[in-house]
């Protein structure tokens, strides 16, 4: 069966006039503002999420580099109580405070002193300089490693920097070692 199109558009024309011409409306409407419209949306939803994206790697970037400026003050602070708590104030107490304690540490392990000797070894304009230290020691072998244990796992700041290790061609004979450590202290004004 077949409708009659234009028979049913004739008669009906006072309400299908309207109706034709509100859904060409419509149409126009949509095709000249609605999808133009939805377009700029869908733009500025797409600068959103990248303005979005970009403000979280700044906030990140910013985070980080607050850790960095808390990690430097931390590492500042921790260095500067060193340099005051740790490293004697110079030569003299670095030379008194460090012969005291190797001798200490010698007479509690039952280590004999054979000789020692410091040397001072700055640089110019350098608020640290180096004091070197060497000394002969003889005594059995778990007497020189608990020794050596306590000058390295020591509270003051000296570090062995090389071991010597001799033992005499004499039966029963200890083993004698030299070592080379150093220690730091802070210069004053005059180089002292």
């Amino acid at each position: 069966m077949r409708l009659p199109l234009k028979r049913i558009f004739h008669e009906k024309r006072r309400v299908t006039i309207p109706l034709a011409a509100g859904l060409l409306l419509n149409v126009a409407v949509y095709a000249g503002v609605i999808l133009p419209l939805s377009a700029r949306v869908r733009g500025a939803e797409t600068q959103a999420r990248a303005s979005l994206q970009q403000l979280q790697a700044a906030q990140r970037e910013d985070n980080e580099a607050r850790g960095m400026a808390q990690g430097r003050d931390r590492t500042d602070a921790a260095l500067k109580a060193f340099y005051k708590d740790v490293l004697p104030p110079n030569f003299a107490q670095a030379r008194g405070a460090s012969y005291l304690r190797l001798s200490q540490l010698a007479e509690q392990h039952n280590l004999e002193w054979s000789g020692r000797q410091g040397d001072r070894e700055s640089e110019k304009d350098a608020s640290l300089a180096r004091m070197r230290m060497s000394m002969s020691l003889r005594g059995d072998y778990d007497d020189i490693r608990r020794f050596i244990y306590q000058v390295e796992s020591g509270t003051d700041f000296i570090v062995i920097d090389s071991i010597a290790l001799r033992q005499s061609t004499e039966p029963g004979a200890s083993l004698t070692f030299d070592l080379s450590l150093s220690t730091y202290y802070h210069v004053g004004p005059d180089g002292a």
